[in-house]
């Protein structure tokens, strides 16, 4: 089981191409929406270096966008 967070705000489309992603391939994710949540949105830029979303947390790797290749590579797909 992976644990998998995503950074993202309600308008990013690239956000909802990503959940929706993770949704088809039935992958569980918590989603943390950093328009409303500061301390997570200072986590992500440390995480990630990137203040845009969406940033993918998977078992600790980042990814930042919707990279398919990236996200299936960690994902095992």
């Amino acid at each position: 089981m992976n644990n998998i967070i995503v950074y993202s705000t309600p308008t990013c489309p690239f956000c909802h191409m990503v959940k929706n992603y993770l949704k088809k391939n039935n992958f569980e994710y918590k989603d943390i929406d950093v328009a409303k949540d500061q301390i997570a949105a200072e986590e992500m830029v440390k995480k990630s270096g990137q203040m845009g979303v969406p940033v993918i947390d998977i078992d600790g790797s980042i990814v930042v966008g919707f990279d398919r290749e990236k996200i299936n590579s960690l994902l095992g797909l």
